[in-house]
Parts: C-alpha cells; structure tokens; sequence
C-alpha cells in the first residue's frame, strides 16, 4: 500500500473502492487518484479542518440524498469531534439548499445513526 493510499484508508475509515477499482485497471491511474484524495483531505495552513471538510460533505451527501454515504460520513464525523449542533446545522444547510422534500427524505435514517453514534 502506498502512502496515500495509507492515508485515505486512514481518514476515510476504508480503501475507497474507487481506488481499489483503479489499482485493477492500471497502477499509475491508481496513485493518481490517491493522490487526488490526498490533496482534498490534506491539512492546510489556514485551510478547513478534517471536521469542517466532512461537515460540508455531509450537507452535501443529504441533499443529494446519498443517505448511505451521509451515514458513513457521521461516523467519521464523530471520530473527528463534531458536535451534535454541528451535525445539526450541516443538516439544515442540506434542507435549504436540497429543498424541505429531500429534508424529510434523508432525515430518518441520518437521526436513527445519530442516536446510535450517540450525537
């Protein structure tokens, strides 16, 4: 395993299965896209924090009602310390720009993790 392919296992919580699709086609492909992960999820002088960058891809997984992914999301969420108002405006972020219909959609599943992940 490479470096960055360490280091997206390590905060993601797994190999991204993109990456593990790439190593099958072509290595090189591979550690490009690791790479590309790498540089999202890399801490910044004066850039987003690991929480906050999981917090805004949260808000975006619910309004585009990728609940599954949403769900992960909260689990790394809670690793990285987010608090449940946190997670709560996140989630009122994704229903005003998802729309109130996808509120109600995603909502459900997102507070029955809460509650299990103990936000």
């Amino acid at each position: 395993m490479t470096d960055d392919t360490q280091e997206i296992q390590d905060i993601k919580g797994f190999q991204p299965r993109s990456v593990r699709y790439a190593k099958q086609l072509n290595e090189d492909f591979a550690e490009g896209l690791s790479g590309l992960y790498s540089a999202v999820w890399a801490d910044r002088d004066n850039g987003l924090s690991k929480k906050n960058k999981h917090l805004l891809v949260f808000a975006i997984a619910c309004s585009n009602l990728k609940t599954e992914s949403a769900v992960k999301i909260l689990q790394r969420l809670k690793k990285f310390g987010a608090t449940p108002e946190e997670v709560k405006d996140a989630m009122m972020i994704a229903a005003w720009t998802g729309g109130i219909q996808n509120f109600t959609d995603f909502t459900p599943n997102i507070l029955k993790e809460m509650e299990r992940l103990g936000f």
